[in-house]
């Protein structure tokens, strides 16, 4: 396959970037759009130019850290998978694709594709674990579960925290994030007794980090890689208005 790649080029934070013309020659269908990245970037090199610089790490789908917008949507055009799973035989021969960072005040370019995802961190150390001393593995039917709770908290745990639903939603809002992380805790017991609180110190957190808030447009839904439903958003917000009311009581 022969591309033309359009792909963001700039050299820190602080500098002005643009879009630069690449063209890839002899791409094989069968490689991973990062593999045709690598293939791009030792020829830039074998030429005496600067390799293209873009996120990468367990080339699996389990890391979140391939964070490109492909076309205009954040992983690409297939559903339901990383960058770094997308393969080549989702393109044609002679087409044009443009590759940008993921967009969002709160994600800043490092340089290139890659930006700084680190207020995701923030945002979890702010309230996404559970306090209590676990001791050894507890026996695991110690301490019954609803199943229908246990299949949403592990549907919820999937969440990667790539970012692509900050990427893709119109106010750069990280709510299917947050509420995934929220809600694969406050859906089981030990996650029960810092619910609140959880909650509280999350979405100020997220705040505080310049994200904006969901309106309700389903992009999010759209592009995460692990299909996570927009339900943790809701289920969130209900979680924040509760703990918001009994704070003021208290």
């Amino acid at each position: 396959m022969n591309l033309t790649l359009k792909i963001w080029r700039q050299e820190g934070p602080d500098a002005k970037g643009q879009m630069q013309t690449v063209e890839a020659r002899d791409i094989p269908e069968e490689a991973s759009f990062l593999e045709m990245l690598d293939i791009v970037n030792e020829r830039i090199i074998e030429e005496g130019g600067d390799p293209v610089q873009f996120d990468h790490d367990c080339r699996e789908g389990i890391c979140g850290t391939c964070s490109l917008t492909i076309n205009g949507v954040p992983h690409g055009p297939d559903n339901g998978v990383t960058t770094c799973q997308l393969h080549m035989r989702k393109f044609r021969d002679g087409d044009t694709i443009w590759i940008e960072p993921f967009r969002a005040k709160a994600f800043p370019v490092v340089r290139d594709l890659v930006v700084d995802r680190s207020a995701f961190d923030r945002i979890i150390a702010a309230g996404g674990y559970i306090s209590v001393r676990t001791g050894s593995a507890p026996d695991a039917n110690g301490l019954p579960i609803e199943k229908d709770h246990a299949d949403q908290s592990f549907d919820a745990a999937t969440c990667i925290g790539c970012g692509a639903c900050v990427a893709a939603c119109p106010n750069a809002s990280p709510m299917l994030f947050v509420g995934a992380k929220a809600s694969h805790l406050n859906l089981l017991p030990q996650g029960k007794p810092e619910l609140d609180i959880r909650v509280l110190a999350m979405v100020r957190q997220m705040d505080a980090e310049g994200f904006g808030n969901c309106t309700n447009h389903y992009e999010c839904e759209g592009v995460c890689p692990k299909e996570i439903s927009a339900d943790v958003i809701a289920r969130l917000n209900r979680e924040y208005a509760c703990a918001s009311v009994k704070e003021g009581v208290a």
